[in-house]
């Protein structure tokens, strides 16, 4: 009886998926031809942010992967900064403070950015924790 309701129950479930599809495909389409040419250029600006952001992971692991060890290659924060400042850019335009507030880390990435090119040009000041 129990594999009989069971059956059943997702059986129901099935016939509801390509309405629920429908449903969801409807509403993506009038949301996008809602969408201004503005818009649309924010949302490019946003999705761009995602996979660079996104895209620091692989380098990392990449990079990891190479060396055998854990490492965090300069890449990974050139990444992290465009991708996080442009993520940023589009939590400002939509003024959602959730977006906003999770990209402050940009001012690490950039800190993170400026001891890697005081590094390289020799600075005798620099801390011996960039060593």
């Amino acid at each position: 009886m129990v594999g009989w309701r069971a059956r059943r129950k997702d059986d129901k479930c099935r016939r509801k998926t390509p309405e629920l599809i429908a449903t969801l495909l409807a509403k993506l389409a009038a949301w996008w031809n809602n969408v201004t040419p503005a818009e649309l250029w924010w949302l490019g600006v946003g999705l761009a942010g995602q996979v660079m952001f996104t895209g620091r992971w692989f380098v990392q692991w990449i990079a990891s992967e190479k060396a055998k060890r854990s490492i965090v290659p300069e890449a990974f924060w050139y990444f992290s900064f465009v991708g996080g400042l442009m993520v940023m850019a589009y939590g400002l335009h939509k003024a959602d403070p959730v977006i906003i507030i999770g990209q402050f880390g940009v001012f690490i990435y950039g800190r993170n950015l400026y001891f890697l090119w005081r590094h390289k040009v020799g600075d005798p000041q620099r801390s011996k924790l960039t060593d």
